[in-house]
């Protein structure tokens, strides 16, 4: 298999050089993408550097870290790449473990690969407490906007992913900032790609953030529930209907009107000053039960729906 990394490349100059020397034989292609650079890091490469895998593509304007990795994948697919992993240029990632967060997607176990810092107690005590928290927030919020329950850190960004499944993504269409890595597991999703996580630990060392996590709690709750439903409406409605699309169409209109009514003659008992029937209190807390429990079971439902057969499989 012929194997590429993609660096997207934005005020890391400090750090480029050292990432790439240290990636190892077993990658054919280093697809560097300077995103409109301001310390021009795309040139410095190429000035500073003779590895003949290295190819340094420049953005006019800049795309964001998606927008970079994404001209990165589609060079892939053009040069005829097997397996495309991406690496962060700032040093927090170890090329060292790029074999590791292949070998899933080289033995056909997995279409897409991810690292992970929360399986060792070791890498947690070394992440930051805002990061920690922030980490494990967005990891159950991705879990149920992408379908992948048995994932966890979801903006981690050292990935792997395999033509097969490459290939079925519309790249013009996913996220080109910060929502990228959450964005790819949602389209993964969709072309029901099996996706496996990978321990490793992170580095934290003199690199400062730039994802503000203001901006965070401002941009990414409504592009987690537009993914969500998406995935809701593509998976369990539009490319299949199933047991927990019937869960679904029956418990929306049961838990809605249950609460709807009881909270109007809740209201209106109050304004009257009147204790409700017992017949109006039951029309109104058996709708909520049923409708609850129907939720509760579609949602086991699509716990057990994750991926297990990879597209790379369906291509042999």
């Amino acid at each position: 298999m012929r194997i590429a990394v993609t660096i997207p490349c934005f005020k890391v100059k400090n750090n480029i050089l050292s990432v790439l020397s240290s990636i190892g034989g077993e990658v054919d292609r280093v697809y560097v993408v300077d995103d409109c650079c301001p310390e021009l890091t795309g040139q410095y490469v190429l000035d500073s550097q003779s590895d003949p895998r290295v190819e340094v593509i420049f953005h006019k304007e800049n795309r964001g870290v998606g927008g970079a990795v994404c001209t990165g994948y589609k060079r892939s697919l053009d040069d005829g790449i097997d397996i495309v992993v991406k690496l962060d240029g700032d040093g927090q990632m170890d090329p060292a473990l790029i074999p590791k967060i292949i070998k899933p997607v080289v033995q056909g176990e997995a279409d897409y690969a991810k690292g992970s810092r929360f399986f060792s107690l070791r890498s947690l005590q070394a992440m930051p407490t805002a990061r920690k928290v922030g980490n494990s927030c967005l990891s159950f919020v991705n879990k149920v906007s992408s379908g992948y329950w048995n994932v966890m850190d979801p903006t981690n960004g050292f990935t792997a992913i395999n033509r097969q499944a490459l290939s079925q993504l519309e790249l013009d269409k996913i996220h080109k900032r910060y929502f990228f890595e959450s964005d790819m597991l949602f389209r993964l999703a969709t072309v029901r790609a099996v996706v496996r996580d990978i321990p490793m630990d992170a580095k934290y060392e003199d690199e400062q953030s730039s994802l503000d996590i203001r901006q965070v709690l401002v941009e990414f709750p409504p592009l987690y529930v537009k993914a969500f439903l998406k995935r809701i409406f593509y998976n369990y409605f539009l490319r299949d209907f199933n047991v927990a699309s019937l869960e679904i169409v029956t418990g929306t209109p049961l838990l809605t009107f249950g609460t709807i009514f009881g909270a109007y003659h809740w209201h209106e008992s109050i304004q009257t000053n009147q204790v409700a029937s017992t017949g109006t209190v039951m029309l109104s807390v058996l709708p909520i039960i049923l409708g609850f429990q129907l939720f509760l079971n579609a949602i086991m439902y699509d716990v057990n729906n994750v991926p297990r057969i990879p597209l790379s499989s369906l291509h042999e």
